[in-house]
């Protein structure tokens, strides 16, 4: 009996931090719910067709273009600016890419080191007419998304859809990392051990942010709940990793978005970039009565935006192994959604690209899991505009009541 009471008060407590942890973190937790029930549903309603390892990799390739696209979106959406030509931009991009490998016969990483060249003018471009001659992001990428979807248009007027035979360039999106030469185990063992180094390096940045919060004597969650925080985010790892490695290993898409990611991750949270961004989108005025330079700042994220779309544009051409007229169409509509599904603040100021890319896979798990279910193309977008007006009214929500 003394045991018992003893107890009850250690499950009260440990129930009550739950509770609290989720009320206070809901925002950020609401996005991985909300994928995980997405999953559950379709895999439900395909009868496990969904969680299939070859749709999976299908997922992965599929949500490719978007995930690089709401990555730089993220950016710019910080800065309480937005980019509405990043889909023809991307499209276009794609186009020239396709152009210079049939037509003019110049190699493909070199086409690809043009086009990204070519995404970082588009930038400078609308960058400086932002920042130097004072017109609004809104005007400024609305004029771009018409004028990027001419030039698309014209691009291909006499050839129609460009058919792309380059083998190296339809591998990015749809190729995948070649295994262990002289390994052959039944699955893919380079997949299986490039996810035990994810799980080990996920683990131990979690301990050490743990113990860095510890030493300036922020709060932390309890040892249990941090632990399951930690077993849980392993299993999803783990089980994704294991699906990819017993079907055809890990896509070169998900090394691309995630090199990227990396990348910017680190950016905006280990350099001074990366808080000068954050201090302009939480309040411009004083972060330019501080020394910073919000032009600079502000060019930067239009640069960085327009060439991951040229990026974004060269993933969806090689998944399509083609350029056609009508790509780029509501790509920027999509980045939007994932930046704001994965909970950047409609008032700017708050943002991380890692939710970003949790935004895209809900996007496009929508997406596919409808397609499996041969759902009418315009009912796919009413319901991502349902669940796209659904998360920003929930953010908005929970931000008043903080």
């Amino acid at each position: 009996m003394g045991k018992t009471n003893q107890n009850e008060p250690e499950k009260m407590n440990l129930g009550k931090e739950i509770s609290g942890l989720v009320k206070t973190n809901i925002r950020d937790y609401m996005m991985y719910i909300t994928l995980v029930l997405i999953m559950l549903f379709f895999t439900w309603r395909t009868n496990g067709g969904f969680i299939t390892a070859r749709n999976i990799s299908n997922l992965i390739n599929q949500a490719g273009y978007v995930a690089v696209l709401a990555i730089g979106m993220t950016l710019i959406l910080i800065l309480k600016h937005i980019d509405l030509s990043v889909g023809y931009v991307a499209g276009f991009c794609g186009a020239i890419a396709a152009i210079l490998m049939t037509q003019y016969g110049v190699n493909e990483w070199l086409a690809i080191i043009i086009v990204l060249i070519v995404g970082l003018v588009i930038g400078l471009y609308q960058g400086l007419l932002v920042t130097r001659v004072g017109v609004p992001a809104f005007v400024t990428t609305l004029a771009g998304m018409f004028m990027f979807r001419g030039l698309l248009n014209l691009a291909l007027q006499k050839t129609g859809t460009i058919i792309v035979p380059n083998a190296g360039f339809n591998a990015l999106s749809n190729g995948f990392i070649p295994d262990i030469p002289g390994v052959n185990l039944g699955f893919h063992l380079l997949t299986l051990l490039i996810g035990i180094i994810a799980v080990v390096l996920t683990v131990m940045s979690q301990i050490r942010a743990r113990k860095n919060k510890q030493k300036y004597n922020f709060q932390v969650t309890s040892t249990p709940v941090f632990v399951f925080g930690l077993v849980f985010a392993s299993a999803i790892i783990m089980t994704v990793i294991w699906l990819l490695a017993a079907y055809s290993g890990l896509p070169w898409t998900a090394v691309i978005v995630a090199v990227v990611l990396l990348g910017y991750n680190h950016m905006l949270n280990k350099t001074r970039l990366g808080r000068y961004i954050y201090g302009i989108g939480g309040n411009d005025q004083a972060a330019e009565l501080s020394g910073v330079d919000v032009k600079k700042v502000t060019l930067f994220a239009f640069c960085s935006m327009s060439v991951l779309a040229a990026l974004s544009g060269i993933l969806y051409t090689s998944r399509l192994q083609s350029a056609t007229p009508t790509a780029g169409l509501a790509f920027e509509m999509d980045a939007i959604a994932s930046s704001y599904i994965g909970g950047t603040a409609v008032s700017g100021g708050i943002g991380k690209v890692t939710n970003t890319i949790i935004g895209a896979l809900v996007i496009m798990s929508l997406t596919n899991g409808m397609n499996l279910m041969g759902v009418d193309i315009s009912y796919q977008y009413i319901v991502k505009g349902i669940i796209f007006i659904i998360a920003v009214a929930f953010d908005v929500r929970t931000r008043k009541a903080r």
